[in-house]
């Protein structure tokens, strides 16, 4: 069963070594199989004719026959451009051509039919189609093309005059070549049958090929669960290979967790924290290392839950830590947690860089010996002088800012078993992405908040209405309470944004000249920055206007009102992450989205979405329908989510299904040996031209 997919692209008919290399270094095609994963993204419907009569502006392109009556240059310099009178027998449209205007007039014959290709769009009483497609009238040109591929493209392979046509031709070259002999399947037929997927070699002939859009439906499908199959494969593996080979302590005492529970735990935990915490002990328990991701909105109470779980590993005699990427989020944990540990009359310390070098001794010291049970801090916690006597379990927080390299030298404070790892984050993830960016981590998810709690009310302003905006601030800080004031980062000006932020500063000042205002941005000193939040979070200022440092990090539970100015200008997850800032105490809260009239579409449904509701993980299926899963979390994720065909906004249903079946594979037979069409093809052509094992 051979495979002519990993052929040098080289070889194919048409292509020869130039054009090899710039397919090469401009698309990463490197073999046929490459050529063939290329897939197009869009097609045009070359089916039918249309007649000039029959143009409407809402149509994406037409197909024209008719004659050229005039051509003429209009304009002059960087300005002139070319326009053709084009006729049929039902009306007249214009042809127009702003570059290139010298080849194409000369290409242009007045009293000639041509067949055009382009689209349309109205101008006074006229359409016109910029830079269509044009040619000749010849029995090929006025013969049904059916659907033609698009494909992506670079400028400079356009220059080369390899465009789709090229590319659907070679394609077309490969697959001559190739035969079904050469395109061996690659999924056993049980699941083939199960979901009524057509065979690889058809799907990949149709993808580039389709006479109809069912064609191309049918292929898209079986392609995007081949895809996803084999991502899901690829993780689980990883994940069942951890298992076999990390061996974890045995936390399966349950004593400060039973006291904790019954005599001082202050409020009655949501369902949702009762299913996560199960789900953390049977890991405890299993006797192998946990490496689980928790999701939880922001306030949801992920870091009770965290505590609780440390419960159970100090109860078998293991100690935790729980690192923040902040020193004043490590601060904020250390004065939560602290009231419950000496409750339970558990030893807990705080490490950060600004902890003075005659207190770290102490520290040091408490840790190497076991008296201190947690240890909640930054950074400061990989730092070499800091040994533990038995650490079991490990939190981290906001776990995105942190590197891999940073986790690993956690673990390696245990050199016995590596603890136990629970990441935590606020940022909900869509489930399709985090089945395929986290598909080797369990997942478990507070999806609920704390009850009491009161949703936060959001409404949308144009900046016409300030004044009154301002007066609802004045209303709700008489009442006692505290307000945050956001301005945009703009990247690409750093000067801007802190004219902005000033001018900002100086507006809320001359507005609320009575009132207490402390500013905090990026340019600010990391002690500067720290004095100006505590400031805040005492009550001593009443206003904070700030830039987006105060994403993560700051609770203040007085504070009931988040305006953000230019709300335009944020993305859909860090509007979320903002608007969270308040709605931590039993005051109602209020976030206000203040923006300029022209709004695009896009920053229109962010707006919308954000008004409509409170839950992040709905949020987050939004901002991976507008950005793609590029661009999640705030932080570049392209790459890792390295999908030919498949979109995880679109395609969670295939996913789910892909990630069943690659799970009913495993189990069956872990080995594959029973599946000699999966081993075959993750031996000779996955390694070549499917990168997912990028993914984990």
């Amino acid at each position: 069963m051979s495979s002519g997919l990993n052929k040098s692209i080289a070889q194919l008919k048409g292509v020869g070594l130039s054009r090899a290399e710039l397919l090469k270094t401009e698309l990463g095609i490197f073999t046929y199989g490459d050529l063939l994963r290329h897939f197009p993204f869009r097609y045009e419907d070359r089916s039918q004719f249309h007649r000039i009569s029959e143009i409407r502006e809402d149509m994406e392109a037409v197909q024209l026959k008719g004659k050229v009556l005039n051509v003429q240059k209009i304009g002059e310099g960087r300005k002139q451009r070319l326009v053709a009178e084009f006729t049929d027998f039902t009306g007249k449209v214009e042809l127009v051509w702003f570059q290139g205007i010298k080849w194409v007039e000369k290409k242009l014959f007045t009293q000639t039919d041509y067949v055009v290709y382009g689209k349309p769009a109205r101008f006074g009483s006229k359409f016109n189609i910029s830079h269509p497609e044009i040619e000749l009238i010849s029995p090929s040109s006025v013969q049904s093309k059916g659907f033609m591929p698009i494909y992506p493209l670079t400028e400079k392979l356009r220059k080369k005059y390899i465009d789709s046509k090229l590319i659907g031709q070679l394609c077309q070259n490969a697959l001559l070549e190739l035969g079904e002999r050469g395109m061996p399947e690659n999924l056993p037929a049980f699941l083939c049958e199960k979901f009524k997927m057509i065979p690889r070699h058809q799907a990949l002939y149709l993808i580039h090929h389709p006479k109809s859009f069912s064609h191309v439906k049918h292929a898209r499908r079986r392609l995007k669960f081949e895809e996803l199959f084999y991502n899901q494969l690829n993780l689980i593996q990883q994940k069942l290979v951890k298992r076999e080979h990390s061996d974890g302590q045995v936390f399966d005492r349950t004593d400060l967790l039973t006291t904790f529970y019954e005599e001082h735990l202050p409020f009655e935990l949501t369902n949702a924290q009762k299913k996560v915490i199960k789900e953390i002990f049977f890991d405890l328990k299993s006797g192998k290392q946990m490496n689980r991701l928790l999701q939880g909105d922001v306030g949801s109470g992920k870091t009770i839950v965290s505590f609780i779980c440390m419960l159970l590993a100090i109860s078998s005699g293991a100690q935790c830590c729980l690192m923040a990427p902040t020193e004043i989020l490590a601060i904020q944990h250390f004065n939560g947690l602290r009231k419950y540990a000496e409750k339970l009359g558990l030893g807990i310390e705080l490490l950060t860089g600004s902890t003075k070098k005659k207190s770290r001794g102490p520290i040091h010291e408490n840790l190497r010996n076991g008296s201190c049970k947690i240890i909640v801090g930054t950074h400061a916690l990989l730092e070499d002088e800091v040994q533990f006597e038995n650490l079991g379990f490990c939190v981290i927080d906001e776990q995105h800012r942190f590197g891999v390299a940073q986790r690993a030298r956690l673990w390696k404070k245990n050199p016995r078993k590596y603890p136990h790892m629970l990441v935590m984050t606020a940022t909900p993830i869509p489930r399709t992405l985090a089945m395929t960016l986290y598909g080797d981590l369990d997942v478990s998810v507070i999806d609920e908040l704390p009850k009491g709690r009161k949703p936060i009310k959001t409404v949308h302003r144009y900046d016409s209405r300030r004044l009154e905006v301002f007066q609802f601030i004045r209303d709700e800080l008489s009442k006692g309470r505290q307000a945050y004031i956001v301005y945009p980062l703009i990247e690409e000006s750093e000067a801007l944004d802190y004219k902005n932020l000033m001018d900002g500063f100086e507006s809320i000042s001359r507005a609320f000249p009575e009132r207490a205002i402390s500013i905090v941005h990026g340019k600010m000193k990391p002690q500067d920055k720290d004095f100006e939040m505590q400031r805040f979070v005492n009550g001593e200022t009443e206003i904070m206007v700030a830039t987006t440092v105060i994403e993560v990090g700051v609770d203040v539970p007085n504070a009931s009102l988040m305006l953000i100015e230019n709300a335009e200008r944020f993305g859909l997850a860090q509007l979320h992450q903002l608007r969270g800032r308040v709605g931590r105490g039993a005051a109602q809260s209020y976030c206000i989205l203040m923006t300029g009239v022209k709004l695009s579409r896009e920053s229109k449904k962010r707006i919308e979405t954000m008004v409509e509701t409170n839950d992040g993980f709905r949020i987050s299926e939004v901002d991976l329908e507008l950005r793609g899963p590029g661009d999640m979390s705030g932080t570049q994720q392209s790459g890792l989510v390295d999908l030919k065909i498949a979109n995880l906004a679109t395609d969670g249903e295939i996913l789910k299904y892909a990630r069943e079946s690659a799970i009913e594979v495993l189990d069956e037979s872990p080995d594959l040996k029973k599946y000699p069409e999966i081993a075959h093809y993750l031996s000779s052509e996955s390694s070549n031209a499917l990168h997912w094992g990028q993914i984990a």
